[in-house]
């Protein structure tokens, strides 16, 4: 890993904005840098996993990483690159999304003691609970003009949209209230730089700008592109909504799925955004992957690294399980052996019946059970020709006419039935 930090950035793509001198800064010293994370869930989504890589980069680089959750900034909410005020959270769910996403952070970053770059967590509520707002607008809020405020492109862009909302003072406010974590940062934990995406450049500059005028400091700054994907569908989002880091919310099937399913432009700034594989790896695979693409060996790569780090291996290789038997590369073995909420992943949409389990250990002639038992099959005369035709299997494996139904189950209560590659039904023993 390079010891330095922005041209590990840099060659990634992962480099949007930076302050002049503060490549030189992170150089000659090993420093301490934030990055906010907003408690809006109890979970981070994979467009925050662009924040956490950057935060292991600099760890990696030997500079000691902090991650801010925002446990008073998420009671306001952030206007930057939005067209509307978003709803305000209530304390008990911002102290519960804020354990979550510190759990998750836990995974990423090494927060030993003993290591001498080790990360920090620090939660923004503990020094703006008690902070009254007359104390707040004479020690902080004169030192910055609403002139300098209003040019912000947050704000522009919010007064100057089609929106009859406008933008209310609590949002106003909130450059100010991120402005002064920083200087608190700066003043009680030698915090020089703030990192983010690039719709908070302004808010990070408001952060460098007051540490200026209030104590005389030099701060630094830098931002990350927001990602985009190349059919301009938005980064993140499947059709199920978010792509989530919590795997209650999004399972290691479906996320890693996500990443399998990247297009080639993509799945190029994606191997060097969200891996940790070196230059010469990535120059070397990508290669590689333009000689055949149809092997989709970047696209392969990625989704295996990045649900290993975020999941488990464990996670990754019941994820590559499940694929195999939804393209019809696995074995029965590999079916028998899924849990119950995978299998259905895998299956979804597939038509279901149920079937009484004293019926099905009495044993079901295969005719019936095609049939007249469940409707997967019209009738028994086509029931008849399927099997005849060798184009029935019973839970991977082809079956006979002169056949019970076998008795292993997936998960003890599932059956999956299939006439040909893609004809499914799925029997639900109660």
């Amino acid at each position: 890993m390079s010891k330095n930090f922005v041209e590990e950035l840099r060659w990634r793509g992962m480099l949007h904005d930076i302050m002049p001198e503060t490549e030189a800064h992170l150089l000659a010293n090993s420093s301490s840098g934030y990055i906010g994370f907003d408690p809006t869930a109890d979970s981070l989504h994979i467009g925050s996993l662009v924040q956490i890589m950057i935060l292991i980069h600099f760890q990696k680089a030997g500079h000691r990483p902090i991650a801010l959750l925002g446990g008073a900034t998420g009671m306001i909410g952030d206007p930057s690159g939005k067209s509307d005020e978003r709803n305000l959270l209530d304390s008990e769910a911002l102290e519960r999304n804020v354990s979550g996403i510190k759990l998750q952070l836990e995974k990423f970053l090494d927060f030993n003691k003993t290591n001498s770059a080790a990360a920090q967590l620090v939660n923004n509520y503990d020094w703006m609970k008690n902070y009254s707002l007359i104390d707040f607008s004479r020690d902080i809020g004169k030192h910055l003009t609403v002139n300098y405020m209003m040019a912000k492109d947050s704000v522009k862009k919010r007064l100057g949209s089609d929106s009859k909302v406008g933008m209310s003072f609590t949002e106003f406010t909130y450059q100010l209230l991120q402005g002064y974590d920083f200087l608190h940062l700066y003043q009680n934990m030698d915090c020089k730089i703030q990192m983010g995406g690039s719709d908070q450049w302004g808010n990070i500059t408001t952060g460098t700008e007051l540490i200026r005028r209030k104590v005389s400091g030099k701060a630094y700054a830098i931002t990350c592109p927001l990602i985009t994907k190349s059919d301009g569908t938005k980064f993140g989002k499947s059709e199920g909504g978010n792509v989530w880091l919590d795997k209650r919310r999004t399972s290691p099937y479906k996320f890693y799925q996500y990443w399998l399913n990247a297009s080639d432009e993509d799945a190029e700034k994606y191997i060097k955004t969200f891996t940790l594989l070196t230059q010469e790896e990535i120059v070397s695979l990508t290669s590689e992957h333009k000689e055949t693409p149809h092997l989709r060996l970047l696209q392969n790569k990625i989704a295996e690294e990045v649900t290993q780090m975020v999941h488990s291996k464990e996670d990754l290789e019941k994820a590559k399980q499940a694929s195999k038997i939804l393209f019809g590369r696995s074995t029965a073995e590999d079916l028998i052996q899924l849990d119950e909420d995978t299998f259905l992943e895998v299956f979804e949409g597939v038509p279901q019946a149920e079937i009484l389990k004293s019926q099905f250990q009495s044993g079901i002639e295969m005719i019936n059970l095609l049939a007249s038992e469940t409707g997967f099959l019209k009738s028994n005369g086509e029931a008849r020709r399927a099997l005849a035709e060798n184009s029935i299997a019973v839970n991977k494996n082809k079956v006979d006419e002169n056949q019970v139904c076998p008795k292993e189950m997936i998960d003890k209560k599932y059956i999956l039935l299939q006439r040909g590659k893609k004809n499914y039904f799925i029997l639900k023993l109660v």
